[in-house]
């Protein structure tokens, strides 16, 4: 039928190279896994390729190989759970530009407990990689860990690891928030950059009670630098104090071309528990260390879409990296009702589009504990220099008494917003320091004691 028959939502979403867009989806009256295409820019949409009949589908996703060096470039990838027991990661392939697909296929069957999700994303030369949730047996039926499979020949066969890492994510509901249903399905991002960290794999959840994780959910990354062989323990994206009460859900990531991390979520940290805005975090070191910065203009009360089933306030979201900017698509209903909402971000210094709000100076906080033994907390301010200001070199180091540089606390790009660092200073001599914030032109010292 025509694209508004039988859409039972989950959409995969992909651009071919001659800008065909092409979408899958769930069937609502007559189960499946359906795609449709349009060559005019969404004017017209084709009628709906079967890719599965007659079961219950869930959560597809789908993406492409842009690769222009890999065997199968413009190869289009779909992966999805098959409903039913033993509820198996499907996949399928598209080899011109969703005309049709291939026959579905299992990527983990049998698998040890019930699967769900199921995120594809493809790296350099074309390797294929998928990632899902296994879920306990019973209600909530919470992600208990992750799986993962990779294919170097166009997803005809698969390498597959059951569990390659423990998480406990949120499926059920959040009462917070009017019992909107929620879920921490794992989503994956390959690094197709030049940069240093190019080939890395990235697994992004939302998870509670689980370090790093703490009673709240938090956003979780794991990072692969060996083509998933092995996996880095849980990294906490959110950077607000652990255990505090403040929700983050639904996340989205994305690699943007100079290899940095991007990943938009749902946040209540400043705002009251029933409410959310959208907050953007950035690493450009591999997930090590994380800028945030709130890049919705409004807040808004999650709730259950009217006429929706099973409370959904819908569990998509979407980052796209292109050039240098950042495409941030979330659905909200601020205006009364719910509607798609986007942000442009801007990665050049001072590009940044509606940004939410910012300092209003540049401000270098006094340490404390001070005097302390052995470690303090240095805090700083970072204003915006315009109204579209974006990202800035920051540099804080400390010095000894002599002028001698002791320790390089930050040394990287960051966007306008409040910061804390820790300083151990457990292998020097007591005595007196100076810690230094340099921003462009700004420049400010201050003087800490440390006393063992």
């Amino acid at each position: 039928g025509e694209l508004i028959v039988n859409h039972g939502g989950d959409p995969g979403v992909a651009i071919d190279p001659n800008g065909r867009l092409i979408l899958t989806h769930i069937g609502t009256i007559f189960l499946g896994m359906y795609s449709h295409y349009s060559t005019d820019f969404g004017a017209a949409w084709s009628d709906a390729y079967t890719i599965a009949t007659g079961q219950v589908e869930d959560k597809g996703t789908i993406t492409m190989d842009a690769d222009q060096s890999s065997p199968f470039y413009g190869r289009i990838y779909a992966t999805w759970v098959n409903f039913t027991s033993p509820f198996p990661v499907l996949t399928a392939h598209s080899t011109n530009s969703a005309e049709n697909w291939t026959q579905p296929t299992p990527i983990n069957n049998p698998p040890p407990q019930r699967s769900s999700g199921g995120s594809v994303g493809v790296g350099p030369g074309g390797k294929v990689y998928a990632v899902w949730a296994a879920v306990e047996q019973n209600a909530p039926f919470t992600e208990d860990f992750a799986g993962f499979a990779s294919s170097d020949d166009g997803g005809v066969n698969w390498s597959v690891s059951q569990n390659i890492f423990d998480m406990n994510g949120i499926n059920g509901t959040l009462s917070a928030k009017n019992d909107i249903r929620v879920n921490g399905i794992p989503q994956v991002v390959i690094d197709n950059s030049n940069s240093s960290y190019s080939g890395w794999i990235y697994v992004v959840t939302t998870e509670k009670n689980l370090a790093p994780a703490g009673s709240d959910p938090d956003i979780i990354l794991h990072r692969s630098s060996d083509n998933g062989t092995s996996w880095s323990t849980g990294i906490r994206v959110n950077q607000d104090p652990l255990n505090n009460g403040k929700i983050q859900y639904f996340p989205a990531i994305d690699i943007d071309d100079d290899g940095g991390i991007n990943i938009i979520y749902y946040d209540d940290r400043n705002t009251t528990s029933d409410s959310a805005e959208i907050v953007l975090a950035r690493s450009e070191d591999g997930g090590d260390t994380w800028s945030e910065l709130v890049i919705s203009n409004h807040r808004f009360e999650p709730k259950p879409i009217i006429g929706g089933t099973s409370n959904y306030q819908g569990d998509h979201i979407a980052l796209l990296s292109v050039g240098n900017k950042l495409y941030s698509l979330w659905m909200d209903d601020f205006s009364g009702i719910y509607q798609v909402w986007m942000a442009i971000i801007d990665l050049e210094p001072n590009a940044i589009e509606e940004p939410g709000e910012l300092p209003s100076t540049i401000q270098l906080y006094q340490n404390y504990p001070n005097p302390f033994n052995p470690v303090t907390n240095i805090g700083f301010k970072i204003s915006p220099r315009t109204e579209k200001s974006g990202l800035s070199w920051v540099m804080l180091k400390v010095y000894d008494v002599t002028g001698q540089e002791v320790a390089v606390l930050v040394n990287k790009k960051m966007f306008p917003g409040e910061y804390w660092v820790q300083w151990n200073a457990q292998e020097l001599a007591s005595g007196i320091y100076y810690y230094q914030l340099m921003l462009d032109e700004f420049v400010e010292t201050k003087k800490l004691v440390f006393l063992k």
